[in-house]
């Protein structure tokens, strides 16, 4: 029995193995050719493909050797997974890689066929709630 057998959610899990595998081909593979990925909060980063895939996660896995992922939720209505993902690892320097958010999927036939991409670097700043809205109406962001 295949992944899309199973399901969606299967599909979303396989490239979690595959991720947690560092095995580039087979992150490739969970994507369709086609595969369309939009990311609202950077527009400019959308992009199309495989090939745009393979280079994205060759640069992780490169520059991040023990990336580790993890869903931490997910749910599916139809052909969409709704997915809540942790992102833990090492940068070359010693620093740590950690990056949490949402990934909403399109499965079909099997393959990821798009994502909605609100994966993000947590902020570590300690800045408290009252100071990040000030900041956030403050002409010019400051």
């Amino acid at each position: 029995m295949s992944l899309a057998d199973l399901g969606p959610v299967a599909v979303v899990e396989g490239l979690r193995d595959a991720t947690n595998a560092h095995d580039l081909g087979a992150i490739v593979a969970c994507f369709a050719g086609d595969y369309r990925n939009d990311t609202p909060l950077h527009p400019a980063r959308g992009f199309t493909g495989q090939t745009q895939v393979a280079r994205n996660w060759a640069q992780i896995l490169g520059a991040i050797p023990d990336v580790s992922t993890r869903i931490v939720a997910s749910v599916a209505d139809g052909e969409a997974v709704w997915s809540e993902w942790e992102h833990r690892g090492t940068r070359p320097d010693g620093s740590a890689h950690l990056m949490r958010g949402v990934i909403i999927f399109i499965v079909r036939h099997g393959l990821i066929a798009s994502a909605r991409f609100f994966l993000e670097p947590v902020d570590d700043t300690r800045e408290d709630v009252d100071s990040a809205v000030r900041r956030q109406v403050s002409p010019g962001g400051t």
